[in-house]
C-alpha cells in the first residue's frame, strides 16, 4: 500500500496538471501534456479524455469550437434535412385527410433558429473545457524549428512531448484555370450563409454532400440541378444503393445532368449562367447552359488542412492530396506527434474521430498501449430523401475478398407502408451480404424511410459477427420496414 501511494504520488508530481515552461532555442515555451491543435470532434474528445485521465491540456483553435460537425456539417445539415421532411409530409396531409392547409416555409426563421442552437453547442464545448481545465488558446497554430516540437500561436510558443494534429479539411473549389468563373460558385460552408432559399440551383458533385443538399433544396422548392461525371451518384457505394438513390433523385424531380461537367460560370443578367460539356453515349460531346442559377454550390470533395501549418519543419508523411499519413495507433512519421480525423484521410465521419481521439488519450494517459480504433464495419448514414443507411463491404468488395463463390447475398424491394395511402411513393431497398458457410453477414445496405435509424442496431448485430440465421432466427417486428432484413429469404 505504501508503496502503491509513493507511486501515485510520484506519478502526480511527473505528471502536472498546470502548464510549465521549458527553456528552448528562441526563448520559453509553455509546455504541457498534450498538445491539440484542432477543436473539432477528435481534438475535443482526444482532449476531454486525456485530461480526465490526469494530462495537462490545451486545445488550439482559429475559429469556432466544435469543427465542421457542429457548424457547417453534420448538426445544421441535420436541422435543414428534418426541415426538408417537414415540406415532403405536407405534400402528403391531404393523403392522410388534412385539408384546407396553407402552409408557407420561412427560410429566414429556420436559419435564425439553426443558428442560435449551433451557438449553443460552441458555448457548451467551451464550458465543457473550462469545467475539464482545458486551457484554449485562440489563433493559428504554426510549428516551429525548435529542437523539439513546438508550435507558435499569435507570437507564443507552446510544446507537449504528445502533440495530436486534428484540423480536419475543407470543401474542394475549382481553380479559375480549371473552371473560369468557379469562384462564383459556394460549397457546403457557404449554403449555411445563405439568407433566403434560391429559386434555381446547380449542385457539382456525386458524393453524400451533393445528395443532401440536393434532396433538401429540392424538396423545399428550388428548382435543382445535379451535375454528375459520369451515370450515377454515390458510385463508392454498394450497387443497390447508387442505382436507387440516382432514381430517387430523379422521381423527386431534380434535374440530372449525367456525363457531364461545368467548363465555364458567368454572371449574367438574371443570376449565374452555368455552361456544362456533357459527353453522349455515342462518344460527342454537346454543350448546354442554365441559365438564372441564383445558387451554384460546389461539393467535389474535401481537402486537408494541412496547407499553412510548416509541417514540413517535422518531416511530417503526406500523402499525395496532402491528408497526414498515420499508422493503425494513429502515430505519424514523426515521434509525438499523432492525428485523428478528417485530415488522415480515411472514414470521414465525426464519431470515427471522437472514437479515435478517445482511444488514442487512452494509450497515451492510461498505459493502454493496445488502444487503438478498429476501422472495420463502420456504420453511416446519407441523409438523402429517403435516407441511407449502410455498414460493411459492399458486394464488389466482399467478393474480392471472400471470391465470389463464396458470396451470397439477399435484397428486397418495397414500397414503405407510409405510402399505402400516398400518392408520393419512394422505394426502399435492402441488400444482406454474406459470406461463408456460415452465411456471415460482412455488409448491410439499404435506402427508404426510417433506414438511418434503424441502422444502429443492425450494426451491433453485425459488429459482433451476426450470422444470416442469427437474423432470421430474430422475430419480426410488425408492421415496420425492418422487419424485412430478419424475412429475407
Amino acid at each position: 500500500m505504501i508503496f502503491a501511494r509513493s507511486r501515485a504520488l510520484l506519478l502526480v508530481f511527473l505528471r502536472p496538471r498546470a502548464p510549465l515552461l521549458t527553456a528552448l532555442n528562441n526563448g520559453m515555451a509553455t509546455r504541457f501534456d498534450f498538445l491539440v491543435i484542432g477543436g473539432g470532434s477528435g481534438g475535443l474528445a482526444g482532449a476531454r479524455r486525456a485530461a480526465e485521465l490526469g494530462a495537462s491540456v490545451a486545445v488550439i483553435e482559429s475559429h469556432k469550437l466544435g469543427g465542421t460537425c457542429v457548424n457547417v456539417g453534420c448538426v445544421p445539415k441535420k436541422v435543414m434535412w428534418n426541415t426538408a421532411v417537414h415540406a415532403e409530409y405536407v405534400h402528403d396531409h391531404e393523403d392522410y385527410g388534412f385539408h384546407g392547409s396553407n402552409v408557407k416555409f420561412n427560410w429566414r426563421l429556420i436559419k435564425e433558429k439553426r443558428d442560435a442552437y449551433v451557438k449553443r453547442l460552441n458555448e457548451i464545448y467551451q464550458n465543457n473545457l473550462n469545467k475539464a481545465k482545458i486551457e484554449t488558446i485562440r489563433g493559428h497554430a504554426i510549428f516551429t524549428s525548435d529542437p523539439e516540437p513546438t508550435v507558435e500561436v499569435s507570437g507564443v510558443k507552446y510544446t507537449a512531448p504528445h502533440i495530436l494534429i486534428a484540423t480536419g479539411g475543407y470543401p474542394a473549389i475549382p481553380s479559375e484555370k480549371q473552371v473560369p468563373g468557379a469562384s462564383l460558385g459556394i460549397t457546403s460552408d457557404g449554403f449555411f450563409e445563405l439568407e433566403g432559399l434560391p429559386g434555381r440551383t446547380v449542385i457539382v458533385g456525386a458524393g453524400y454532400i451533393a445528395v443532401e443538399m440536393a434532396g433538401i433544396l429540392s424538396a423545399l422548392g428550388s428548382k435543382t440541378s445535379l451535375i454528375l461525371r459520369q451515370e450515377k451518384v454515390l458510385r463508392s457505394f454498394d450497387s443497390l444503393i447508387s442505382t436507387n438513390c440516382t432514381q430517387e433523385l430523379e422521381k423527386a424531380g431534380i434535374d440530372l445532368w449525367k456525363n457531364s461537367q461545368v467548363k465555364l460560370v458567368r454572371k449574367g443578367d438574371k443570376g449565374l449562367e452555368v455552361t456544362i460539356m456533357t459527353r453522349k453515349a455515342d462518344g460527342q460531346e454537346t454543350t448546354s447552359t442554365i441559365q438564372d442559377v441564383d445558387c451554384l454550390l460546389w461539393a467535389i470533395g474535401r481537402e486537408p488542412k494541412t496547407k499553412e501549418m510548416n509541417l514540413e519543419v517535422l518531416g511530417l508523411k503526406l500523402d499525395d492530396k496532402g491528408h497526414i499519413v498515420v499508422d493503425e495507433y494513429q502515430n505519424t512519421s514523426r515521434n509525438g506527434i499523432y492525428a485523428v480525423g478528417d485530415v488522415c484521410g480515411k472514414a470521414l465521419l465525426t464519431p470515427v474521430a471522437i472514437a479515435a481521439g478517445r482511444k488514442l488519450a487512452h494509450r497515451l494517459f492510461e498505459g493502454k498501449k493496445d488502444s487503438k480504433l478498429d476501422y472495420s464495419n463502420i456504420p453511416t448514414v446519407v441523409f438523402s430523401h429517403p435516407p441511407i443507411g449502410t455498414i460493411g463491404l459492399t458486394e464488389d468488395e466482399a467478393t474480392v475478398t471472400y471470391g465470389k463463390e463464396n458470396i451470397k447475398t439477399y435484397t428486397t424491394s418495397f414500397t414503405p407502408m407510409y405510402h399505402a395511402i400516398t400518392a408520393r411513393k419512394t422505394q426502399c431497398v435492402m441488400k444482406l451480404v454474406c459470406a461463408g458457410k456460415e452465411e456471415k453477414v460482412v455488409g448491410l445496405h439499404m435506402q427508404g424511410l426510417g433506414c438511418d435509424e434503424m441502422l444502429q442496431g443492425f450494426a451491433v448485430a453485425i459488429k459482433m459477427g451476426a450470422t444470416k440465421a442469427d437474423f432470421d432466427n430474430t422475430v419480426a417486428i410488425h408492421p415496420t420496414s425492418s422487419e424485412e432484413l430478419v424475412t429475407m429469404r
